[in-house]
């Protein structure tokens, strides 16, 4: 029988982690699998994420010539498209100013390799982390300028950077802003911003918001191809394929964490395949770097070739992720997928560190709607990494804040909850004088602040966000797509769902609920992983794990008070590959009692 859209999923009003069970939008319940896995499973699934009835077929293909705004609809695009054209065509020097994240690298890359393409070696600057912060500083704008640079385009920053900008301009270099952090009504002096979180965005280019910094230089890579197109520029010259830098748009936006719908789902989709013909000398030896021979999913850009290029930026040496992106050499290719690989597993092994000194301060702020840890010595480089790990096992938006106590400062990076502006947040505290800089977005934000208005600062966020909080909290339900007996979780269901992929933020890939079960097995493996062996009453049983989850209620009543009981359970689906033949298996989220 169907359940009710708005009853509980299975009855559960209140799970082992406290959380009600409801629908995502469907109703569907496959028993014993009996039910027909095909295209009616992809068109729920596609339309509990929003998409229309008669779109459905639209979105689950998607392609660029589906999605593909005119960049003209964007403020600025044409004016920049037109600032770089004409240094194109005069041989000026441009420099490409990144950010040192993910998105940061692959944004200059995209922009390096596009005019490397249309025969101009620009050169480019990525910021040191813990010498030089976020953004550009007025500082080395103005080095650039006197080192030659005729026209710098900043990519994944630059959007409130008022002063810097400021600096530029009194020298004479022009500037081009292609960011998608959230801007202030007064906008910093540029020859152009390009930005579709500008507050005097048009709705078409403001309803791109969620795109990632390399998803706007993408865009403007068009707008600047067609405004030398015009210019008969490639009269004999051919015109560069603009499709083969998908990867790199693929890679930053999965990684930036950018909401997966609209024109990000065709980004990453393309640029998916893209990535799976191992075209990119620098993406290829990353990809085996990180022992992955198959064609890679979008899970696979943010769990495994993302990180490796934040750790260049986090803990090395900030370049290192443009130098692999844009070498054309297959042995430095190699080397600096190496130097990457064991980057990132330094920066585990200070992430834990640093995570759980966080982690002892939580004690005494048990109340606090915003959790704000701070500690001398912690590694900058860490920090957004850590926020998220606190946010994920509190429920609440959280701050991880590196002080320098030579400098009487600290280096904070946020992490938010579904329904909290983090962003918003941070940039009021800065304009009440609690930061010396700050911005984000809604669901991140990092900032820099002094030491002595730390308390202030703590204190003006807690009642701010109080509410919104508490609202969010209240809220806290698990959305689930599919409930089924273990006999239905099959490889050939986890096929059909990865089918409606790829997914992440803004396109969550699908829960199911499984049971009623009973706990054959249970115990901890790895570091605090959860691994059940689980049956049902149709005899079939499954193998389910909870990724860091040891201490938790729910792996606590599993382990030592499931006998004799029955429970639903629900997660994701994935296949397992390790037996002779694959078998699907449950990344286990969430359980509850079923009698």
């Amino acid at each position: 029988m169907v359940t009710p859209s708005h009853s509980h999923v299975l009855g559960v009003s209140q799970s082992l982690a406290g959380q009600s069970w409801h629908w995502r939008g469907g109703n569907m319940e496959l028993g014993d699998g009996v039910v027909s896995l095909d295209t009616d499973i992809l068109s729920q699934l596609m339309m509990t994420r929003g998409v229309a009835a008669e779109e459905v077929a639209k979105h689950a293909r998607p392609t660029m010539r589906e999605f593909l705004p005119d960049p003209s609809e964007f403020r600025d695009m044409d004016r920049a498209a037109e600032r770089i054209a004409s240094a194109v065509l005069s041989g000026e020097n441009i420099t490409i100013y990144g950010d040192y994240d993910v998105d940061g690298a692959t944004s200059a890359a995209l922009l390096v390799e596009l005019l490397r393409s249309l025969g101009v070696e620009s050169g480019y600057y990525i910021p040191d982390r813990l010498l030089e912060g976020y953004g550009p500083t007025g500082e080395a704008l103005v080095q650039l300028a006197k080192d030659g640079s005729d026209l710098i385009v900043t990519v994944d920053c630059g959007a409130m950077a008022h002063e810097a900008l400021g600096m530029a301009r009194d020298v004479g270099v022009d500037v081009i802003v292609v960011d998608h952090h959230k801007c202030s009504a007064e906008l910093p002096p540029t020859a152009a911003l390009v930005n579709p979180n500008r507050l005097d965005e048009n709705d078409l280019a403001a309803s791109h918001g969620h795109l990632a910094a390399v998803g706007v230089a993408f865009l403007l890579g068009i707008a600047l191809v067609r405004n030398l197109r015009a210019k008969g520029y490639f009269k004999g010259r051919a015109e560069p394929d603009l499709m083969s830098l998908l990867d790199l748009v693929a890679l930053g936006t999965v990684a930036d964490v950018a909401a997966l719908h609209g024109l990000n789902r065709a980004f990453v989709a393309q640029g998916l395949k893209v990535l799976a013909r191992r075209e990119r000398i620098g993406m290829a030896a990353l990809m085996d770097a990180s022992r992955l021979k198959r064609a890679p999913i979008a899970s696979d850009l943010g769990f495994a070739l993302g990180p490796r290029i934040n750790a260049g930026g986090r803990i090395g040496e900030s370049t290192l992720g443009v130098r692999l992106l844009t070498t054309r050499d297959p042995e430095e290719a190699r080397a600096i997928s190496e130097q990457l690989s064991a980057l990132n597993e330094e920066r585990r092994a200070i992430e834990a560190e640093v995570q759980e000194a966080a982690e002892e301060q939580l004690e005494g702020q048990h109340n606090m709607a915003v959790h704000v840890l701070a500690g001398s010595g912690w590694h900058p480089g860490v920090i957004g990494i850590v926020a998220g790990r606190i946010k994920e096992k509190t429920g609440k938006p959280s701050i991880i804040i590196a002080l320098d106590e030579t400098e009487g400062t600290g280096k904070g990076s946020g992490r938010s909850i579904s329904g909290v502006d983090i962003g918003a947040a941070i940039i009021a505290a800065r304009e009440q004088g609690l930061l010396v800089a700050g911005g984000g977005h809604a669901m991140a934000a990092g900032l820099t602040i002094p030491s002595d208005k730390l308390a202030d600062f703590t204190e003006f966020l807690d009642t701010r966000l109080a509410r919104d909080v508490e609202k969010a909290r209240f809220a806290q339900v698990m959305q689930l797509d599919l409930a089924l007996a273990p006999g239905g979780l099959t490889p050939e269901l986890v096929t059909t769902l990865d089918a409606a992929g790829p997914y992440g933020v803004g396109w969550p890939a699908p829960r199911v609920a499984v049971g009623p079960v009973q706990i054959i097995k249970a115990d901890i493996v790895g570091k605090d992983h959860l691994r059940i062996i689980a049956s049902g009453g149709d005899g079939r049983s499954f193998k389910a794990i909870a990724f860091r989850a040891a201490e938790t209620e729910m792996a606590q009543t599993l382990l030592h008070r499931s006998k004799g009981r029955r429970f639903h359970l629900a997660g994701r689906v994935k296949i397992d590959d390790w037996g002779h033949r694959p078998a699907a298996e449950l990344h286990l989220e969430d359980a509850a009692f079923a009698d």
